[in-house]
């Protein structure tokens, strides 16, 4: 029994002294400006784009651009079959005229029904003819007026329906309303093509504007109330790897993508279930050959403060309250019994609460660390800011990840290792 004791001795004695001792790089608590971002991403597309919708029906006789190709304002798009609507043309222009012709006869009839009242009126003052022949004539001067009159209405109507004719007879030829470039073109020539009147109509093709570009990018509600208009963003496009581009927030969705009102079904329901995105549009301001559809990385940069204490945002991690210790040793808590009477009667919630993890930093005391709980403020990509818990000039942990996260412990020694950082990680 002695010798079993005496040999399990030397051999936690040998592993103790084969205990591996970190290697860690340290970093000093210095005072910086930071600037907070919101990270977001989303595609590139033209502020300005037109989507070619025909308002008439029909077979595309004549379609003179490409896609890629350039167009200015006015320039031809496409013909659409014209001889139905030509021929609705000829027909409203005739029965137009043929109004006209019936509102010259009931014009003729209404003078002439005018001079005849004229006569029998003064034959009936001058009691030279009947009472009946009196109102026989002053009747068919009546239907002389009306029939004149709808003649007239008649008239305004072919009219109207001559230019409605017309009008459709105009929209068989499409010129672009813009200056830009067919990005998309979706028809060819010889394809039957549905007009917008009584559907949505067939999609030809889209002239964009590329000369004015903005980024579309999709923020959660945690993050949206962050953002506000005009705000700076640096962007990222994939296709430029090695350029970075600049942009301003000029336009804030009011509402959720996808959000519809009144909606109960499934599909809205799973829709819910999904992360809240909002889209928010940034305005492009440096020119670059961007093309609709390109991936784009966006830092929008939402709070900044000047001259605050800071360190690598890797050297905060978390651990649970009973490991806090700033150099003493862990104190474990202890649970107060409630009363046989009162058990029964105690809040379950309060019983199966556990700690939570609290933010701390390692701080280099010599050979060992010690744990210092900290409070944080804004951060951007590399530093963070500590409101509470540090001083400045103090040197904290800052590599590596795992050995900060996993291994480090209040009181545990280490060996500082400031190389493996680079230029980065100075000792001071």
């Amino acid at each position: 029994m002695v010798t079993l004791l005496v040999l399990g001795g030397a051999a936690y004695a040998f592993f103790r002294k084969k205990e591996v001792i970190p290697k860690i790089q340290t970093e000093q608590v210095t005072r910086r400006n930071l600037i907070e971002t919101v990270l977001a991403n989303g595609k590139i597309q033209p502020v300005l784009a037109v989507v070619i919708n025909p308002e008439v029906s029909g077979e595309i006789t004549d379609l003179p651009v490409k896609e890629g190709q350039d167009v200015k304002k006015g320039d031809l798009l496409l013909k659409i079959k014209p001889d139905n609507y030509l021929a609705s043309r000829n027909s409203a222009e005739a029965n137009y005229k043929s109004s006209l012709a019936s509102q010259n006869l009931a014009r003729a009839n209404r003078e002439k029904a005018e001079i005849e009242f004229k006569r029998i009126n003064e034959l009936f003052e001058g009691k030279l003819v009947s009472e009946s022949a009196f109102l026989d004539s002053k009747t068919s001067l009546s239907v002389a007026n009306a029939q004149f009159e709808t003649s007239t209405h008649q008239v305004a109507q072919a009219k109207a329906s001559m230019a409605r004719t017309e009008d459709d007879l105009a929209k068989t030829t499409i010129y672009s309303p813009i200056e830009g470039t067919v990005t998309k073109l979706r028809s060819q020539k010889g394809e039957r093509v549905v007009g917008t009147a009584m559907m949505a109509g067939t999609e030809i093709m889209t002239i964009s504007n590329l000369e004015d570009m903005e980024a579309r990018v999709d923020i959660g509600e945690m993050d949206i109330v962050l953002i506000q208009v005009g705000q700076k963003a640096r962007l990222e496009v994939d296709a430029f790897k090695d350029k970075k581009f600049t942009g301003e927030v000029y336009e804030i969705a009011n509402a959720a993508k996808g959000d519809r009102s009144g909606s109960q079904s499934s599909s809205s329901s799973m829709s819910q279930q999904e992360a809240t995105k909002f889209e928010v549009k940034i305005r492009v301001t440096d020119k670059e050959n961007f093309r609709p559809g390109m991936s784009v990385t966006s830092y929008v940069e939402t709070r900044g403060k000047s001259n605050v204490l800071s360190i690598p945002i890797q050297s905060v991690t978390t651990r649970l309250p009973q490991l806090e210790g700033a150099g003493k040793k862990p104190v474990e808590k202890k649970e107060e019994k409630a009363p046989d009477d009162q058990q029964g009667a105690s809040d379950p919630k309060k019983k199966s609460t556990a700690p939570k993890p609290v933010e701390v930093v390692f701080v280099v005391d010599k050979d060992t660390v010690r744990m210092v709980p900290v409070k944080r403020g804004i951060n951007d990509d590399d530093y963070v800011e500590i409101v509470h818990g540090l001083n400045e000039n103090q040197m904290v942990v800052s590599g590596g990840y795992k050995v900060i996260n996993r291994e480090l412990e209040d009181g545990k020694k280490i060996i500082i290792d400031n190389e493996k950082a680079g230029d980065k990680k100075v000792k001071k």
